[in-house]
């Protein structure tokens, strides 16, 4: 396997949020640009389904955890068809194989001498399954996330020696290419440099759990179970579902991409655990930020929250695929401002690239028998040099998963394909026969740049890349090599043009 990437495994107290599509399409885009650059992708997603959290919202809901499970369960798969992801893999930390995958680590962990019994004591967030500070000590602080009231839990639980691996920490976060962005990485080296504590890896009297052999009533905590669901699915195809099959099918993982809110137990807690059972850990963590509405933190108790079905059915998935990755910084917390979703997709795509090629094509298709231009010169213009540069940037930008400056390349070179047409106004030439060449070289320039323009963006909004390209005449666009197809003056001239329509409806706000 040339590149694995994962989603977070998404708990399943309730169906997907906007922050968990906006996390989805992330990857999505990264594993459709891996896999245009010829590297054979795994793209792993999923759910996680144990814990305190879920055998409470299933006791409240009047049914049991795993009716519970298995319906949030296909929800979240569904709607990451209907957004059209491109997953590999989809996990379910529910399922048998699962199970012995997390078996057969606690052996090699245990193997290490990494596992004791202790006392936990301490403020428990159930939201979160984590252990808090609590400064005053006081029944009625709330988690910070959560805004709920921590329980105090005093068990006798088994322990990992994450103590152990201060060092092997250390050593592992300095690398600037581990954890991104850097004020991410910043955030992980202040807090292990305060020193790295044992950590609880069982819960008792927790019925909705994976059983730790040979201790009764304990159940693995379930980020000790979740957290190896990037492992389990690798070798989810071969029958096998086993530690070491998963191990020689790829691990580790490339890059995790999760939000900032996790950033921990991935950046700390799964390192070590890893690097006790003799394994290494994944190269990259990627936190990206929190997503706000209206400059304010979304909420129920302010009716606030985005139903991202309801954008889905409302505007469509590229519109949204855009907004999100266009218009958010990954690492930083983002906001979503209806009026600005509204005018970002009528500028970019509507008006921008969408007019470009609609006048374009039209213009061509009067002037020249319904086809592109023949030349009648050698094309020699700046906007082969505009190409390339965009070309140039827009690939070094996603090899670092700056998506959003990618998609701004695109743009900027779409603008300036504008001001190039605009500047020469053929539709002014056109009317003097002796300009003939002229205006034919400046046609077949804008149509093969917004060519270019619908290659460049196919791993960011895929349907709107093959529309683009359909009303250039293109087809078989599936089996053509991407990379190559970036390259200037392919457009063959004197090819047929269908008659064109809009590839993007312009959006109203309400």
């Amino acid at each position: 396997m040339n590149f694995i990437i994962t989603t977070p495994l998404y708990y399943v107290n309730d169906k997907p949020h906007l922050g968990s599509v906006y996390t989805t399409i992330i990857c999505d885009s990264i594993a459709r640009y891996k896999r245009l650059r010829g590297e054979k992708v795994l793209f792993i997603t999923g759910v996680d389904e144990h814990g305190l959290k879920i055998q409470r919202t299933a006791f409240n809901n009047g049914v049991s955890p795993k009716e519970h499970c298995d319906e949030i369960s296909e929800i979240f798969k569904k709607n990451w068809l209907k957004w059209n992801i491109s997953f590999n893999k989809f996990i379910r930390t529910t399922s048998p194989e699962h199970e012995k995958v997390v078996h057969e680590f606690y052996e090699k962990v245990k193997a290490s001498n990494d596992i004791y019994m202790g006392e936990q004591k301490g403020w428990y967030c159930v939201g979160c399954e984590e252990f808090k500070d609590n400064p005053d000590n006081s029944p009625s602080y709330k988690c910070p996330i959560h805004k709920k009231n921590l329980e105090w839990k005093n068990e006798n639980n088994l322990f990992f020696r994450l103590s152990k691996y201060q060092k092997a920490i250390e050593e592992l976060i300095q690398d600037p290419e581990f954890i991104e962005p850097k004020e991410r990485r910043n955030e992980i080296i202040n807090f292990v440099s305060k020193g790295l504590k044992d950590f609880s890896i069982s819960r008792t009297n927790l019925d909705w759990g994976i059983r730790v052999p040979d201790y009764i009533n304990h159940t693995f905590y379930v980020w000790f179970d979740a957290l190896l669901g990037y492992v389990s699915s690798i070798s989810s195809d071969d029958n096998k579902y086993s530690l070491d099959s998963s191990i020689e099918s790829g691990w580790p993982a490339n890059v995790h991409i999760i939000g900032k809110d996790i950033l921990r137990f991935h950046a700390i807690y799964w390192p070590a655990m890893l690097i006790s059972a003799g394994m290494k850990p994944p190269k990259k963590i990627l936190g990206h930020g929190f997503l706000t509405r209206e400059g304010q933190k979304m909420g129920k108790s302010l009716g606030n929250v985005l139903d991202p079905e309801n954008l889905l059915k409302k505007y469509g998935e590229e519109s949204v695929r855009w907004y999100l990755l266009k218009d958010i910084s990954l690492g930083s917390d983002g906001d979503f401002q209806d009026r600005r979703f509204v005018d970002i997709i009528n500028n970019d795509l509507a008006n921008t690239i969408g007019n470009l090629l609609n006048r374009t094509t039209s213009m061509s298709r009067k002037w020249f028998n319904n086809q592109t231009p023949p030349l009648s010169e050698k094309n020699n213009n700046e906007l082969i040099t505009l190409a390339n540069k965009s070309t140039k940037n827009f690939l070094t930008y996603f090899d670092n998963f700056k998506i959003d400056k990618a998609s701004n390349e695109i743009l900027v070179f779409a603008t300036n394909v504008n001001l190039y047409l605009n500047k020469k106004e053929p539709w002014s030439l056109i009317k003097d026969d002796k300009n003939i060449n002229e205006v034919k070289l400046i046609i077949y320039n804008v149509l093969e740049a917004t060519r270019i323009i619908g290659t460049l963006i196919r791993p960011i909004l895929p349907e709107f890349s093959i529309k683009i390209l359909y009303q250039l005449g293109e087809n078989n666009i599936e089996n053509k090599d991407w990379e190559e197809n970036l390259k200037w003056g392919l457009l063959p001239e004197s090819r047929s043009l269908p008659k064109p329509i809009p590839i993007i409806n312009k959006l109203d706000y309400e």
